[in-house]
């Protein structure tokens, strides 16, 4: 088998810096975490504040913290920093190579969704942001590692996409859609939620919105570990 992991994410319209937060940390024991903070509100104060909270999370992941002890941490660095002022979501997707699953961390009030083959379970349960006091406690599910797993994380912005239209975004449905007519891969899958998502806003982003997917498939293939990354760089000028 092999983990397949994607990305989409765009910035809030007419906004320099997002302030989501995404960073990838292979584990001491095996395995890698895929870390994604989304800041209160939105440009650079909120980038400042999703920096230090997955800064915090993957430095103390990479020492072999579990999990939800990393996230707590992270909270109560982050109520100290702002006397409870500024919050964060915090979402850790980990491959554990040592247990064999894959550990979902939330404390994030948008669903993730968790898809087997026809079954898609919206995991929508109170989850509390990061920041809001000392005693903040991440929820946790953990799933074996099977092929056909797909797991689809997101930031509010993609929840609330289409809502000052009154056409929000429906994304377990779309989500259902596509896998019921083909087999995506995570990649096809995370570009069509958002571009989706930003039709309903017009191509003008109400929120910062960023799309994790995760797929486990039957490996085909070498034993070599890649990984793609594509960033567009406007206003720079060629010298």
């Amino acid at each position: 088998m092999e983990v397949q992991i994607a990305v989409a994410k765009v910035n809030k319209y007419a906004t320099s810096e997002s302030g989501d937060t995404l960073e990838v940390v292979e584990r001491p024991n095996g395995g890698l975490s895929v870390v994604l903070a989304d800041g209160q509100t939105s440009g650079r104060g909120a980038k400042a504040v999703s920096l230090m909270v997955v800064r915090k999370v993957i430095g103390l992941l990479a020492d072999g913290v579990r999990d939800g002890a990393a996230a707590r941490a992270a909270s109560d660095a982050l109520f100290t920093e702002k006397q409870g002022k500024v919050i964060s979501t915090l979402n850790i997707a980990s491959l554990d190579l040592h247990s064999g699953t894959i550990v979902l961390t939330r404390n994030n009030p948008s669903p993730l969704f968790i898809c087997r083959g026809d079954k898609i379970d919206r995991l929508d349960s109170d989850s509390i942001p990061l920041g809001t006091s000392r005693d903040v406690r991440p929820l946790i599910t953990e799933l074996p590692i099977e092929p056909g797993l797909i797991i689809v994380i997101c930031t509010d912005g993609l929840i609330h996409a289409g809502e000052r239209r009154g056409n929000p975004l429906d994304a377990g449905e779309m989500i259902r859609s596509m896998l019921e007519d083909q087999d995506p891969d995570p990649q096809e899958l995370a570009d069509t939620l958002l571009d989706h998502a930003m039709q309903l806003d017009d191509n003008r982003p109400a929120d910062d919105v960023s799309v994790l997917v995760l797929k486990v498939a039957s490996r085909s293939g070498d034993n070599v570990r890649r990984m793609t990354v594509r960033l567009p760089i406007n206003g720079i000028a060629n010298s």
